[in-house]
């Protein structure tokens, strides 16, 4: 190698390197926080990711990297998270038609009547948990079913933040353990165990953990539950609202059947959002067109305009209900694409961030040292864990937690005779559940948009996504449900 070339060759980053862009994060997370508190999420942490991503990118610069190397690691970062924004947007279209249609409506007024409020949050995480399971998805889990279930209640008057934490329980149940999620067959792909394996041995924490939080749940309704700040009357005042308002008919939850039947057969999901916000749409039209008229407010369109006016402007900025009850007006009152702008701004910021720190180095030269120190099975599993969700804080994306930790300890895992599958359950436990418990993590930040409840609110209450890697690190330091394996030097060696 010639003189002229070493010196256009970048370095090798050092702990001082990688150090500063997360210093900056904390301090203006933290700032962020502190100067506009639950407000921060709708402008001032966004700003503080871009700052930061362009902190990592002059390190990159100062390290001898390009400007078109720290480009192309953008536009790699944008590409990645593509499929993410179109689903926010979908829901985001959902969310509307869904409720100019009468299917949000429709699931509140039977949800108000089926559910009690001492036990209505383990009811949400257990309905929450057999549709996540059965469709595989925790954003389509949460941004369909789990709305309505936050929708009602605020008309019973009981908790938004515990139903929220009680969603994202039952939703990350079928997001981590079902055949059919994507991380789920992801995580097993990377440590290259066969998917049903993985699954079988995500159980031994899966299961322990949604127990726990469903008692806690049972716990938190019937004993420590506050009283609902709704009374009967005003409850029933909510539901002749809806009533007066809303041709209310299981009609009206076809949307929700195909968006599952869809779902099931693993159309992919911003198909399957926009169709079932596109079919919900255009049943308004016939079951509710009083609704949809006066939505529109345009006395001067014929039915038709008026039809396509409707699904076009729910879909575009949401619906809007001013029936003069301030509950089902806050309910009915959401949607649209351009609400979830600030979610795309948010994601956008974090996984360019994240993206330059794993491309340029930054993020491995501050794990190689935490895998030399973990002498112990007990103290690998440990940094596993701190590993993907430090990732999580700090990447701001699940699938950056999910892989990244997968790649860096397979080879130690193989080393130590620790079979696979130990890696991908930990893997699924660390990095795919602690995602939604991040504000400025794409999962944080989509649970928080979808369902309207800030993510600092609802945290304490995922008890599903706080156990689950809780037991799982456990389990590495009493050797429970810890399978071993022939030691091997190369991880690619198939198991026996």
């Amino acid at each position: 190698m010639t003189a002229p070339e070493a010196e256009r060759r970048p370095r090798e980053p050092s702990v001082i390197h990688a150090v500063i862009p997360l210093v900056t994060l904390v301090v203006l997370i933290a700032g962020s926080l502190a100067l506009f508190g639950l407000d921060a999420l709708d402008g001032p942490i966004q700003v503080a990711l871009v700052l930061c991503a362009l902190v990592a990118m002059l390190v990159a610069l100062r390290l001898g990297h390009s400007w078109h190397d720290v480009e192309a690691s953008g536009q790699r970062a944008l590409s990645s998270i593509t499929s993410a924004i179109f689903i926010l947007l979908a829901v985001g279209a959902l969310i509307g038609t869904w409720n100019m249609s009468g299917t949000i409506p429709t699931l509140v007024h039977y949800g108000i009547q089926a559910l009690s409020a001492s036990w209505y949050y383990a009811a949400s995480t257990l309905i929450c948990g057999i549709v996540a399971m059965s469709i595989g998805s925790s954003w389509t889990t949460a941004g369909t079913v789990g709305v309505g279930l936050v929708g009602i209640a605020s008309i019973l008057g009981v908790s938004s933040a515990i139903t929220a934490g009680a969603v994202i329980s039952g939703a990350y149940l079928g997001d981590k353990s079902s055949p059919l999620s994507e991380t789920t067959v992801l995580t097993a792909q990377m440590v290259k165990a066969d998917v049903y394996e993985h699954i079988k041995r995500q159980l031994w924490t899966s299961i322990p953990a949604f127990l726990i939080g469903f008692v806690l749940f049972l716990l938190i309704g019937f004993v420590w539950g506050p009283a609902p700040t709704h009374s009967a009357a005003e409850t029933t005042t909510d539901l002749d609202t809806l009533d007066g308002i809303f041709w209310i008919s299981p009609l009206n939850l076809l949307p929700l059947v195909l968006l599952v039947v869809l779902s099931v057969r693993k159309t992919p999901p911003t198909l399957a959002l926009m169709a079932a916000a596109l079919f919900a749409g255009v049943l308004g039209l016939f079951t509710q067109f009083d609704v949809v008229r006066a939505f529109v407010a345009d006395p001067g369109l014929g039915p038709v305009a008026t039809g396509i006016k409707g699904v076009w402007q729910s879909m575009a900025t949401g619906f809007e209900m001013n029936s003069g009850v301030a509950d089902v007006d806050r309910l009915l009152t959401r949607g649209g694409m351009d609400s979830m702008l600030p979610t795309v701004w948010l994601i956008i910021g974090a996984v360019t961030f994240g993206t330059l720190l794993e491309e340029f180095g930054l993020i491995n030269v501050l794990i190689d040292p935490m895998v030399r120190a973990a002498k112990g099975t007990g103290r690998l599993f440990l940094t596993v864990f701190a590993c993907a969700f430090g990732l999580n804080i700090v990447a701001g994306d699940q699938y950056i937690a999910l892989v990244l930790p997968t790649r860096v300890f397979r080879a130690e895992f193989a080393r130590r005779g620790l079979a696979r599958t130990n890696l991908s359950r930990l893997a699924a436990d660390s990095g795919t559940v602690t995602s939604p418990l991040v504000p400025w993590n794409s999962c944080g930040a989509f649970m928080s948009a979808v369902l309207g409840v800030s993510t600092l609110s609802y945290l304490p209450f995922c008890f599903f996504n706080i156990f689950s890697p809780i037991l799982s690190v456990l389990y590495g330091f009493t050797g429970f449900r810890i399978e071993r394996v022939p030691p091997v030097t190369d991880p690619d060696t198939p198991p026996a």
